[in-house]
């Protein structure tokens, strides 16, 4: 178990190595869950976000000096997912990974914290994410936080549901701690 506190800063260049083996290493348990042809997309949808230039922001979270998490924001869901359709002109978090060595460290938490200074300092007055049961976790640690999801910008990826949330930052009590 990790024992000392989260440094959650923005991503330079010297860490994208590192970020990239957070995400897989954050998201290497779906390869079992998914079928190949499946695993095979989303890990290259993630190697392909780490140097996307569509990304506003890239934060990561280091712990007893080692990169342990990284999230990504967007301006947008055009940006995010190249979907204009969804009509989401607020920031978007993708790709909040923490490796499994680090979960439960509150992590995950401290990345969005500070995602919801950024998007604040932005000027934004909602942040959007998107996901699915299959991340069952993440779910639950989005609903504790405040997030209400967004039930008008859902999808399907073939046969997934793509859920969506919100999160009202007038309403958010992130920043109070």
């Amino acid at each position: 178990m990790p024992s000392g506190q989260a440094i959650v800063r923005h991503a330079e260049e010297r860490d994208r190595d590192a970020v990239l083996n957070v995400l897989l290493g954050a998201y290497s348990q779906y390869e079992t869950t998914l079928e190949p042809d499946r695993w095979t997309q989303y890990k290259e949808s993630i190697v392909e976000a780490v140097d996307a230039a569509t990304t506003k922001a890239r934060l990561v979270a280091e712990l007893d000096g080692r990169l342990v998490g990284s999230v990504f924001i967007y301006d947008s869901s055009e940006a995010a997912y190249g979907a204009p359709q969804l009509e989401i002109h607020n920031p978007i978090i993708r790709l909040l990974g923490v490796l499994p060595s680090a979960r439960g460290s509150g992590i995950a938490t401290a990345l969005i914290r500070e995602s919801v200074r950024v998007i604040k300092e932005w000027g934004a007055d909602t942040l959007h994410l998107h996901t699915s049961d299959m991340m069952d976790s993440a779910v639950r640690l989005y609903e504790r936080l405040g997030f209400e999801r967004a039930y008008d910008k859902e999808f399907h990826n073939g046969a997934v549901l793509v859920k969506s949330y919100r999160l009202k930052l007038s309403d958010t009590a992130l920043l109070n701690v």
